[in-house]
C-alpha cells in the first residue's frame, strides 16, 4: 500500500505546498527516509536520479528548522548546511528546497 504524504506529520505550511505540487505519494525513499528524519535519527539514503530524493531530506529539514527570530538568537537553534559535489546539482537542490520551503517566512537559501 503507498503511503500518502497528507499521512506525514508536516506543519500545515509544508502540507499545503506539498498539496499545490501535486505530490500525492511518496516514493520508495521518501517512505523509507522521511519519518527517519522527523525523529532525528541519521541516515545514508541512495536512489536513483529522479526519485524524490531531495524532497525525502528537504521535507523533514524544513519541519525542523526554526525561521523564528527567538530561537535563531538561541546558541541551540537548528539550521542546516546541504553540501552538493557540483555546482549544477547545489543549484538543482538550491530551487527544490526554495521550492518546498516557498511558505515558511523567514527562510533564507
Amino acid at each position: 500500500m503507498k503511503r500518502s504524504f497528507s499521512d506525514l506529520p508536516l506543519a500545515p505550511e509544508l502540507q499545503s505546498v506539498v498539496q499545490e505540487l501535486g505530490y500525492e505519494f511518496l516514493t520508495p525513499i521518501q517512505a523509507e527516509t522521511i519519518p527517519l528524519l522527523l525523529e532525528g535519527r541519521d541516515l545514508i539514503g541512495q536512489a536513483k536520479t529522479g526519485s524524490g530524493k531531495t524532497a525525502a531530506f528537504t521535507l523533514p529539514l524544513l519541519q525542523k528548522i526554526s525561521t523564528r527570530i527567538v530561537d535563531l538568537q538561541k546558541e541551540t537553534a537548528l539550521q542546516a548546511l546541504v553540501l552538493c559535489p557540483t555546482r549544477e546539482l547545489c543549484d538543482q537542490v538550491t530551487r527544490e528546497i526554495r521550492k518546498l520551503g516557498r511558505k515558511q517566512i523567514g527562510l533564507k537559501v
